[in-house]
């Protein structure tokens, strides 16, 4: 987390919070829309929480309205990260902080939105390095419940929400030869007993989604049938109106949830795939969105290239493949401009690299209307920048949500000052 130093003469204005109908005007700015080219030395104006106008630096205020001098900074969208468990834990060792998951296999009923914690400690620290927003998902079973996509500013999940449901979270099934968890020493299993075990689960997920068809066909033809809020969960994903974000890793999954997305006729996005091999000529022929995992992490096997993770999305964008990134956890959310920029040094464009953090994001998501550019008529979620955001030394000076400043004070900031001052 970087520690916020004090910029002489930055932004000396009232609280944005106090600014009528959420509208300002911030001045001498670059703004950065992300979707079309830089403009220097310009004016950008809020209206009712939304940019309602991008021009010249000497654009007129509406008389009283507070105007805002951004000599020197940058303005850029606020970034999406499309993978997290943000909200739903707060100490992964402490088991009464965390409501990622329940018991049961399949749970589609379980809804992410309502579980989450607005009082989250990693909320802040993730806003306070420019991430706006985030898709929250539950965790554990096969079918593990509805994720949600919300905003990282408000007093209750109500006012949170941007987007829920935003996609169904299936934990595809993988063949695993052992068993037990840590502390535990993992037993190894028989590879005969563990390829058992795996059909097993397969057959379950598949007479799951044939149930909820058979639930499909009596409500439409029975009125009044009792409701059942597991398969009433899955309508919209039958319907193919709620996407299902399928997490698999490796190649073999990769293509066994390939097979099963086209088999169902679901609309699929692949959640943290590590290595892909043949499939990914299937996931570019089928046009399937990629949520990609940290690009700070190991190879998958002992002798895969050391880069092959670094690399992985520099061949998604030749693919031609929209891709974003997710970091799949709640702690680590500050880290996602750093995640995208690893990539860069390994083929990625740099603008793809925001792009996958902003734009691409939202056009995943369906909500492009709305977030991921610097454009007239979008919600003003946006953060005003001393340099670029992919950049470790950049400092996230002020951040906007709906047209309202939102804290960046953290407890990392908290406990700086205090230990600072001390006697």
């Amino acid at each position: 987390m970087k520690l916020r130093t004090a910029l002489p003469g930055l932004l000396a204005f009232a609280a944005i919070g106090l600014a009528q109908d959420n509208a300002f005007l911030l001045r001498n700015v670059t703004v950065h829309p992300v979707t079309s080219a830089d403009v220097s030395a310009a004016s950008l104006l809020v209206r009712d929480g939304v940019i309602a106008e991008i021009g010249a630096a000497k654009t007129k205020p509406p008389k009283g309205m507070l105007v805002i001098d951004g000599a020197g900074l940058h303005v850029y969208p606020g970034m999406i990260d499309s993978a997290t468990s943000l909200g739903l834990t707060e100490i992964g060792a402490v088991r009464e902080t965390s409501d990622i998951s329940e018991l049961g296999d399949f749970e589609p009923q379980l809804r992410a939105l309502i579980a989450v914690n607005p009082s989250s400690e990693h909320i802040p620290v993730a806003r306070a390095n420019g991430v706006t927003a985030a898709v929250t998902l539950p965790g554990g079973g096969v079918i593990a419940g509805q994720g949600a996509l919300i905003r990282l500013d408000g007093w209750t999940w109500e006012e949170m929400a941007l987007q829920a449901p935003a996609a169904m979270m299936l934990r595809f099934p993988i063949l695993t030869m052992s068993a037990g968890e840590p502390p535990e020493r993992p037993r190894r299993i028989p590879y005969a007993e563990a390829k058992k075990k795996h059909e097993e689960t397969l057959e379950k997920l598949r007479v799951f989604f044939e149930d909820a068809r058979r639930y499909q066909k009596s409500k439409a033809a029975t009125p009044g049938l009792p409701v059942d809020r597991r398969f009433e969960a899955m309508l919209p994903v039958l319907d193919g109106k709620l996407p299902v974000i399928v997490r698999a890793n490796r190649e073999r999954a990769i293509q066994e949830a390939l097979e099963f997305a086209a088999r169902e006729k679901i609309r699929m996005i692949l959640a943290e795939p590590r290595e892909f091999g043949a499939a990914l000529a299937t996931v570019k022929a089928r046009g399937i969105p990629v949520i990609l995992g940290p690009t700070h992490t190991l190879p998958v096997e002992e002798d895969a290239a050391y880069d092959s993770q670094y690399s992985l999305p520099g061949e998604l964008h030749r693919q031609g493949i929209p891709f974003a990134f997710g970091t799949f956890d709640s702690a680590d959310v500050r880290n996602l401009p750093y995640q995208a920029a690893a990539a860069v040094p390994f083929g990625l464009p740099r603008e793809e690299a925001f792009k996958a953090v902003t734009i691409n994001a939202a056009r995943i998501w369906g909500v492009d209307g709305k977030l991921g550019s610097i454009e007239v008529g979008k919600s003003a979620d946006f953060i005003l920048t001393d340099g670029d955001p992919l950049e470790t030394r950049t400092q996230v000076r002020k951040v906007f949500i709906r047209g309202r400043e939102a804290s960046v004070e953290t407890r990392h900031t908290r406990l700086y000052e205090k230990y600072l001052n001390r006697p």
